[in-house]
């Protein structure tokens, strides 16, 4: 959890105090590991589970604050948009039925959070990335009202001097600008903690950034965002761009992001780590600094380090050192960022028990892991798990090339059962969770795999609204019913929707795929768009992509007759299409776009986000849905005549 109380407005002075405050942290931590304070005893596992609400629709609920009024609980809390939610586990001693019993409190917090939902006509679902997420959903009227949230956005686009910029390639394309921080609440992610040695921090860390990627590729779930089928884990590549604050200068000189995996083994303690984030990244956020922390170690007490706690929530390695407090005593964390929420609360626990066997294993079985492989072969091992998942080629111990799948099955899984039955896990709890993971890996079917399997069987466009909501509906569905997502049905027919559900506003069922023109082209080359595409209309476009005018089948019909018997020149878009076209935006409701068709006397109406041409809406879309509806009516009046 990030610290919610901090100020804003901030002023050159207050930025000054915290700063000192900031640096005292940092000292008193590396007097305190060197004084031997930290606990070494005890193991510990924790986690954090992010989560979104959907509405009856399946699209996103903006009411978490009408939530955890309703459910009262502090292990729940906000996260950084108004559908989404954070649970925050019990940290359990690593021994026995531990993971049987993080899996029984998640469960418990996930009822409780949906009984809450309901009585706002809301649900939750654990998703990587919601399928059903549009650009529209990502305003500042979403942004949940804490003010850590805020002083994050305006930090990030005031040290940005601009709009953030989105650039990803998978099997589609998306390439997009953003003037908010909201793109980051498009991932949830379930967060494993890891208590450490202090003593032995440096080797620990080191293994969690090599164990990241086989983990990761074994439980990626997120290979869509906007309709666009992007990596097996976009949440990787989404979460850097949607933080990215580095000024074109920075971009220059190869500033590393905020959201970062590393550039090199970590050698000797954590202290390394939190001098490379103070040097890097200036605060964008702070806090009144608490007493002064030498102080309170002259008391016999322990510092809460506030402000160096607080910085380090706004630095988000995909493997984080955290600094906590237990009955007094501190104790050194280390936090997986990178696994998604979902598919499933088994599934997650799965994923934790897995992290967590190679992190107990991996020392006893590969010693000092930077003497054994390069860095660079584990930062590259982790981008390619989250592009490629199972189908991954890694590059391991002493330069060995594997694939994911054969690497966990015939090296990882043994090391990770052992790792666990050494620290007293019970063999129940290994051989449930551990064997999810060797049914996924057998399978090959992860959470991505199979929403990319049941988009390609069903036939249905991934950038339609209606397939990503049906997908959403089957995720819901299993994720309740609790089985593994290795046991999912692929979704093999794409079932006709119900008007209300299907058709409610015009960005559910607008064609995407536009082909378009622009004023100087000849008016040639429209008529040909027209006949090759068999379509009546094209939107035309000026350089910037913004929507200047529409050209009609029946404007073309006039031109050719006006000048069937004169002398013909050629013609260009801008001198016959319809200029200031009427428009709509996603949002817009069926009823709404139906009655401004015929007030205007128009056959179609160009789709506008912001600024931006994202599709169009015809009188033939609205007639195929009309007969939809009618034959869905047809078909309900057979079945109540049968039964």
């Amino acid at each position: 959890m990030g610290e919610h109380n901090v100020e804003q407005h901030v002023d050159e002075k207050q930025s000054q105090v915290f700063m000192k405050a900031l640096l005292e942290d940092l000292r008193a931590l590396a007097f305190m590991l060197e004084d031997g304070r930290f606990e070494t005893s005890v193991k510990r596992i924790g986690a954090e589970q992010e989560m979104f609400l959907i509405d009856r629709y399946l699209r996103p609920a903006p009411v978490s604050l009408d939530v955890l009024k309703h459910a009262n609980d502090t292990r729940l809390t906000t996260e950084i948009a108004r559908f989404n939610l954070e649970a925050n586990l019990t940290p359990l001693k690593l021994e026995n039925n531990c993971f049987t019993r993080m899996e029984q409190e998640l469960v418990e917090l996930i009822a409780l959070a949906r009984n809450s939902a309901s009585t706002q006509g809301a649900d939750v679902l654990l998703s990587g990335i919601l399928p059903t997420l549009q650009k529209s959903d990502l305003t500042l009227d979403n942004l949940a009202p804490v003010a850590r949230y805020h002083e994050l956005n305006r930090g990030v686009i005031r040290l940005r001097g601009g709009p953030l910029s989105i650039h990803i390639k998978g099997l589609d394309e998306l390439h997009l600008t953003h003037d908010n921080i909201m793109m980051e609440s498009c991932n949830t992610s379930f967060q494993v903690h890891f208590q450490s040695n202090a003593r032995e921090f440096a080797n620990q860390y080191n293994i969690a950034q090599t164990i990241t990627a086989p983990v990761l590729a074994v439980a990626v779930n997120s290979p869509l965002l906007f309709g666009q089928r992007l990596w097996q884990e976009t949440r990787v590549a989404l979460f850097q761009h949607s933080t990215d604050e580095r000024s074109r200068p920075q971009l220059a000189r190869n500033q590393p992001t905020r959201v970062n995996f590393g550039d090199c083994w970590l050698k000797h303690s954590v202290v390394e780590l939190f001098h490379d984030q103070i040097t890097r990244f200036r605060p964008i956020m702070i806090a009144q600094p608490e007493e002064n922390p030498f102080a309170v170690l002259a008391r016999g007490e322990t510092p809460s380090l506030s402000a160096l706690r607080l910085h380090n929530s706004t630095v988000w390695r995909w493997n984080r050192a955290c600094y906590g407090v237990t009955n007094g005593v501190p104790h050194l964390r280390i936090e997986n960022r990178a696994l998604p929420s979902g598919p499933t609360v088994v599934d997650e626990i799965a994923n934790a028990a897995f992290f967590t066997g190679l992190m107990l294993a991996l020392p006893q079985a590969y010693g000092d892991i930077a003497t054994r492989m390069a860095f660079d072969d584990a930062k590259l091992n982790f981008f390619r798990a989250a592009r490629h998942g199972l189908d991954a080629q890694f590059q391991w111990i002493g330069g060995q090339n594997h694939s994911a799948a054969a690497l966990i099955l015939q090296e990882l899984l043994p090391l990770a059962r052992q790792g666990l039955s050494n620290s007293q896990v019970a063999s129940e709890d290994i051989d449930k969770y551990l064997g999810i993971i060797e049914e996924r890996a057998l399978s090959r079917q992860t959470g991505a795999r199979w929403i990319m399997n049941s988009l390609s069987a069903s036939g249905a466009p991934a950038a339609k609204d209606a397939s990503r909501r049906r997908l959403t509906s089957e995720i819901l569905a299993n994720q309740k019913q609790g089985s593994p997502v290795h046991r999912w049905p692929i979704i093999e027919k794409a079932e006709p929707e119900e008007w209300e559900d299907g058709y409610r506003t015009v960005g559910q069922f607008m064609s995407t795929d536009l082909f378009t023109v622009s004023p100087d082209d000849l008016i040639d080359l429209a008529a040909s768009v027209m006949d090759w595409r068999h379509i009546r209309h094209v939107p035309v476009e000026d350089a910037d992509g913004r929507l200047v005018g529409v050209v009609t089948h029946r404007g073309l019909l006039r031109m050719m007759i006006s000048r069937a018997d004169s002398e013909t020149k050629p013609m260009t878009v801008r001198e016959i299409m319809v200029k200031d076209p009427v428009t709509v935006s996603p949002s817009t409701s069926s009823l709404e776009a139906m009655e401004l068709m015929r007030t205007h006397r128009v056959g179609c109406l160009p789709v506008i986000d912001g600024d931006q041409l994202v599709g169009i809406v015809t009188s033939y879309d609205f007639l195929e849905a009309t007969a939809q509806l009618f034959q869905q009516h047809l078909a309900a009046r057979a079945h109540r005549a049968a039964g």
